[in-house]
Formats: structure tokens, sequence, C-alpha cells
């Protein structure tokens, strides 16, 4: 689930030429996730760095993540305790 989330926001990355002919990148949908580099794939690259950093910090501090075309991570899992229970 979280490779399709991380794939699905970077489908909707936003790229623009700067005048030093580098680039920079940024994913609207996910507020503080951008990224530079000498060309287009390096920024990418870099992008798709920045947003796993992004998750890890978010998901650790529990806060809520944006719904990407209805990839929603924020769904709790169930704990082996809650399974158990219900079996």
């Amino acid at each position: 689930m979280l490779i399709k989330y991380i794939n699905k926001a970077m489908s909707k990355a936003v790229y623009d030429k700067l005048d030093d002919t580098s680039y920079s990148g940024k994913i609207p949908q996910c507020p503080g996730v951008i990224a530079f580099g000498e060309s287009l794939y390096q920024c990418q690259q870099e992008l798709e760095s920045s947003l796993e950093g992004w998750l890890i910090v978010r998901i650790r501090h529990g806060d809520k993540l944006p719904v990407l075309d209805r990839i929603d991570l924020n769904k709790r899992m169930p704990s082996l305790k809650e399974v158990v229970a219900h079996a």
C-alpha cells in the first residue's frame, strides 16, 4: 500500500525549469515536499527521497496524511491482540 501511495503522489508532482537550467519539483498535495536537481531525472529522484522522508516523519508523529485518489494510509491496522480477540 505504501508503494502505491508513493507512486500516486509522484504522479501528481509538478516540475519547473529554473533560470539556471536546473529543476525544482513539488507535490502540492503533500505540503513541504520539494526538491531541486541539475536535471529533471535528478530532481525526480530527490523529490521521491523527500517524499519518503516526509512520510516517515508524519507517520512517526501520528500526523494525518492526505488521501490520494482513495489511497488512505490513515486507516489504522488492527493490533495482534484485536485480531486474536475476534478469531
